[in-house]
């Protein structure tokens, strides 16, 4: 029998990543996704494990060959979006992004920002950025909106003299502070293995 669940979990990847795998745990795994659900038939528990990946720098053609590539390798994957938008006609333009990937229409990767990916439990770690240079692009990705949205609230926060505004900047500061230590990390783990 399938079980529907309603989350939300927006571009927390981490704590969506942690529900799935306590899901498999369990013993459930993922069929289906929409826009806030997730559906899930039975399985052994802890049989799969799962991995969410962004990829809403990417352009459509690669982000489809990327999510050709995780298959051909066994896995299976399902694209999730990040925000709830729900409309036709939307454009997003993200100049963080890949060339290609600037500009998100509903016929390109808008609401289709997110990968889960899914494996079978093999008893080993399931990462899919296995390089430390890997993981540093991966973790500029994962800042760059981020970065962008600080900057434009800082120049709004010096502009428009506003404490609401500067609030806004504060809190937009704790995921580039967050990411920029994950890059940092990978680059200080880089050079130690380097020696």
């Amino acid at each position: 029998m399938n079980k529907k669940y309603y989350r939300f979990f927006g571009g927390f990847l981490s704590v969506q990543e942690n529900w799935l795998n306590q899901m498999s745990k369990k013993g459930y795994r993922l069929v289906h996704t929409g826009k806030m659900f997730y559906e899930f038939e039975e399985c052994e528990p802890g049989q799969v494990k799962y991995c969410v990946e962004f990829i809403g720098q990417k352009s459509k053609s690669q982000a489809k060959d990327y999510h050709d590539f995780l298959e051909d390798m066994g896995y299976n994957v399902f694209y999730k979006n990040i925000n709830l938008n729900a409309s036709i006609g939307k454009v997003r333009w993200r100049p963080w992004a890949e060339k290609g990937g600037r500009i998100a229409t509903n016929a390109t990767t808008f609401n289709q920002e997110l990968l889960i990916v899914e494996k079978e439990e093999d008893g080993k770690p399931f990462e899919l950025h296995t390089s430390y240079e890997d993981q540093e692009i991966y973790y500029k990705n994962l800042r760059n909106p981020w970065l962008l949205l600080l900057l434009m609230f800082a120049i709004f926060t010096v502009t428009n003299h506003s404490a609401i505004w500067g609030i806004l900047t504060l809190i937009f500061l704790i995921p580039v502070l967050l990411y920029q230590m994950q890059i940092q990390k990978a680059k200080q783990e880089a050079k130690t293995k380097e020696w």
